[in-house]
């Protein structure tokens, strides 16, 4: 193991320690209102980007904005062996990015995109895309590859599929993880909306949940067909309108591998792993626990959130 290991691993467990924690968040949950809440935000390592005045959307991208600076900024001590993988897992801003640019090009409010930084394949073309078809062009010519249609569902699902597929390939530690998000992707995609699963699609989630879910008709039998890397997200639930719990769990899982992988023996890959999926876990509470003071839930309604 080379020094810049060592070090990677010293420097991204320093960075997990500055995550809020659960009691710290639920804290901010209690606030009465946002404002309150923000305050006590800002004081913490969210203070980059949240501050008091901010409205629920501002603020909440503003955690974002804080995750994907502590993302960079652990990509950045690694070696390159394990900087490969936080890069791959933070490509989900460029997602982020494509999304909200979709929807401003087919008639959306314009977003500020995420300074991707080191984390950027193709944005920079992505966002001088005027037209759909321009997009779906830009896409075909990158690592993202041909969504095969340029509907606002198929440039953005489509690439979140093949990234899914190639974070499951790519980083072993986080298949769970990806194979449960697409999971429940499919739930709410085929279950909730009523959407056909296309051939697209059927291509880039049979190797992460399994060609035998792709016809259930019910939670229960896509929980039973799934393959089992991702059929564990399910458990315990039988109906569509119940899968905020299923991501919950998601969430839940997510942070309890990220502590593993994070405070194991080794150094290197695993550990930048775990402080990543610490850091996002993170990210996602404090987004809960904003939710909750801004709409006078309090305590109650994160404790079953988060």
């Amino acid at each position: 193991m080379g020094a810049k290991e060592v070090a990677g691993a010293v420097r991204g467990r320093a960075l997990a320690r500055r995550r809020l924690g659960p009691a710290l968040a639920r804290r901010l949950a209690g606030h009465a209102g946002l404002d309150p809440a923000l305050a006590d935000l800002a004081t913490g390592p969210y203070g980059r980007y949240a501050r008091p005045g901010q409205d629920l959307a501002t603020a909440e991208r503003a955690i974002a904005r804080t995750l994907l600076w502590h993302l960079r900024v652990l990509a950045g001590w690694q070696s390159p062996a394990a900087t490969e993988p936080v890069r791959l897992l933070g490509a989900a801003f460029e997602l982020a990015n494509l999304g909200d640019h979709v929807r401003r090009i087919t008639g959306g409010p314009a977003v500020e995109p995420y300074e991707l930084g080191a984390f950027a394949s193709a944005w920079r073309r992505l966002g001088a895309a005027a037209t759909t078809a321009e997009v779906r062009a830009v896409l075909a010519a990158s690592g993202w590859a041909d969504p095969g249609a340029d509907t606002p569902w198929a440039l953005t699902v489509l690439p979140r599929l093949g990234w899914l597929r190639r974070v499951a390939d790519r980083v072993p530690d986080a298949r769970p993880w990806a194979a449960g998000a697409a999971l429940l992707l499919l739930a709410r995609e085929h279950l909730v909306r009523g959407r056909p699963v296309g051939d697209a699609a059927a291509e880039q989630l049979r190797p992460l949940v399994g060609a035998g879910c792709l016809g259930a008709a019910t939670v229960p039998r896509l929980r039973a067909a799934a393959a089992r890397p991702a059929g564990w997200v399910l458990d315990g639930i039988d109906e569509p309108d119940a899968l905020w719990r299923a991501e919950v769990a998601w969430w839940r899982r997510v942070d309890s591998d990220g502590g593993r992988l994070l405070h194991g023996s080794g150094f290197g890959r695993p550990v930048a792993v775990g402080c990543a999926a610490v850091l996002a876990a993170d990210a996602w509470r404090v987004r809960a626990a904003l939710e909750s003071a801004a709409h006078g839930h309090g305590t109650e309604t994160f404790d079953a959130l988060a």
